[in-house]
């Protein structure tokens, strides 16, 4: 399976941010979305990602004063991307190795989607019961 066929389920639509936008704006659409990150984008380009674990990161090194802060402070500059054509399990391990929860999507430099641990956990499932059901009717035939 690849990350264009959990893309086609899930939707291609992704929540961005601007780099000068306060934190607040991230702790907002983070919480009112549920979401984990936020792409950082400036004049259509990624620059960064913004996750729940950024944030918290330096919550505990700046206190309340992160709330003046503004993304470009906050965010993860180098960001792990990945194409359509990548293999949903390739990239679990690469999210596994690499410590990340997201990974935009990219076609051609521009943002295409995102994808999470969890849209990779749940494609990985839906593989394994499409091919227990497979098996299961191959045996009983």
């Amino acid at each position: 399976m690849r990350i264009a066929d959990v893309l086609r389920s899930k939707g291609s639509a992704v929540s961005t941010v601007a780099p000068d936008e306060p934190v607040t704006v991230v702790l907002r659409a983070i919480a009112e979305r549920n979401l984990g990150a936020l792409p950082v984008v400036d004049g259509g380009r990624l620059v960064g990602i913004v996750s729940e674990r950024d944030v918290v990161r330096r919550l505990h090194e700046q206190g309340d004063a992160l709330l003046g802060a503004r993304v470009s402070d906050v965010m993860t500059a180098e960001v792990v991307t990945c194409s359509p054509d990548d293999s949903v399990g390739d990239l679990a391990r690469v999210m596994t190795d690499r410590r990340v929860r997201h990974l935009p999507v990219l076609v051609d430099g521009e943002l295409a989607g995102i994808v999470s641990i969890g849209d990779l956990v749940k494609a990985r499932m839906d593989m394994l019961e499409k091919e227990r059901e497979q098996l299961e009717s191959y045996i009983s035939q």
